[in-house]
């Protein structure tokens, strides 16, 4: 007779609460943390990365770079390529008009 220790069973019981709660979660959309101390880039091998920045050439960086407006919708088109859409992504009753729904 095999027996089972409580640990196994813990485990099993919060990674199944974790993916339960992750499908549930699916739908809602989630604000991104943007940090003002760190760069984010889009590779040229489609990898997206973070960098630590410094102050001492900001003045550099900001040169060459534009703003975002608002309202725009970043996404990856099904050819893997980084795309973004500046105009409506809402419907009138504030659900993503471009949802699988």
């Amino acid at each position: 007779m095999t027996s089972i220790s409580t640990t196994k069973v813990l485990t099993v019981v919060v990674l199944a609460g974790f993916s339960s709660a992750a499908f549930a979660q699916g739908a809602a959309p989630t604000a991104w943390e943007l940090k003002p101390d760190m760069g984010y880039a889009y590779g040229r091998d489609g990898k997206t990365l973070a960098y630590k920045m410094g102050t001492n050439n900001a003045g550099l960086l900001l040169k060459g770079a534009k703003k975002v407006p608002k309202g725009t919708l970043f996404f990856i088109g099904q050819n893997g390529q980084l795309y973004m859409r500046s105009g409506p992504y809402l419907e009138g009753d504030g659900k993503f008009m471009f949802g699988s729904e």
